[in-house]
């Protein structure tokens, strides 16, 4: 199943004009399937608020996108180093990629070795990673702070489907505030400052966890890289009272959801905590804190597919996919969006 890559803009954003083909953010469509009666109906995402419901709570993950692409060259050629995930000192997980124009494309014979950065710096391959042929333990040199020298340096993570290069503020969330993100978690991308004061006002509860996102063009199969999450003891409070009065708990996004279902014991109790996750969930381990899932839309046995099934059930999320390839909606991080409710509280 493909759906069409046709991107989403945000009216405004710094550097761009509101042009033919590209919608405002809150304007993006949203599709709503409720695992409860099997309905499945057709909004804007800035009518999200006509379907939260007082002291509902959507989890949102609040780590902001970093510059972790790098231009690097040797006697083999230039490659497109994507970080990912810090290890230990100067040790990343990363990614090789084969520049093609703005974005990249996989290089699959990659064979290693030591690469010139910008800067002065230096990244050597060390050997690949073993959750994920395409990751590598990059050993960097000259670098100093990361995230300082990304900003200096880097440029967004972009892949083949995008063919201009925006900026960095293109791939912010609008309630992002912690730096650390390899790839935007996009599918919060949809919210805007007036849709949450919206949602707010309307007596929605904001839950913020972090989880700092790696390289998210996995493929079928593929384990995620271990990422970096907090959930605070405020969201915990947040979600358990939630929960205990009956009200719904909607991550926004596979991270958030993938942060507190870490922290979440076997009778769906969360518990602050930080730490790093590899967590995958599906149908066969289900969820235990969250009731619904706001996501993009995703290639058939990717992990938030697998999610949005835990949360809905397979044949729902099956229906979800076979109305979105038939009325045209838009994946990718500036594509439409998903939200499904299981079929617990109400």
């Amino acid at each position: 199943m493909t759906l069409p890559a046709v991107p989403a803009e945000p009216r405004g954003a710094p550097g761009y004009a509101t042009r033919a083909g590209y919608r405002p953010r809150g304007a993006v469509r949203l599709m709503v399937a409720d695992a409860a009666t099997g309905a499945i109906a057709h909004r804007r995402f800035d009518a999200l608020a006509a379907v939260m419901s007082p002291g509902d709570v959507l989890v949102i993950n609040v780590s902001a996108t970093v510059p972790a692409a790098l231009e690097g060259a040797s006697a083999e050629g230039p490659v497109r180093v994507h970080l990912s995930s810090p290890v230990a000192g100067s040790l990343w997980t990363a990614e090789p990629r084969r520049p093609a124009g703005v974005g990249s494309l996989p290089w699959r014979d990659f064979g290693g070795g030591r690469f010139e950065l910008p800067g002065g710096a230096a990244a050597t391959f060390v050997t690949r990673d073993e959750r994920s042929p395409r990751l590598w333990l990059v050993a960097l040199e000259g670098v100093g702070d990361v995230l300082g020298y990304l900003q200096r340096h880097g440029q967004p993570i972009r892949y083949a489907h995008v063919s201009e290069a925006r900026p960095l503020s293109a791939y912010q969330n609008v309630y992002a505030t912690e730096p650390g993100s390899a790839e935007m978690p996009s599918a919060g991308r949809a919210f805007t400052a007036r849709l949450v004061t919206r949602l707010a006002a309307a007596g929605v509860v904001f839950a913020p966890v972090v989880l700092h996102c790696g390289v998210a063009s996995f493929e079928a199969g593929e384990r995620p890289d271990e990422e970096r999450y907090e959930v605070s003891e405020t969201t915990a409070r947040l979600v358990n009272e939630a929960r205990a009065v009956g009200r719904r708990v909607v991550a926004v996004g596979t991270t958030a959801a993938r942060a507190l279902e870490t922290v979440a014991d076997s009778a769906g109790v969360v518990h602050p905590g930080r730490g790093r996750t590899d967590l995958l969930i599906g149908p066969e381990r289900g969820v235990r804190a969250i009731d619904g899932l706001i996501t993009g839309w995703h290639e058939a046995g990717a992990s938030h597919w697998a999610l949005a099934e835990a949360v809905a059930g397979p044949q729902l999320v099956a229906r979800c996919y076979a109305e979105a390839e038939e009325r045209g909606y838009l994946w990718h991080e500036f594509g439409d969006a998903l939200l499904v409710l299981g079929p617990g509280r109400r």
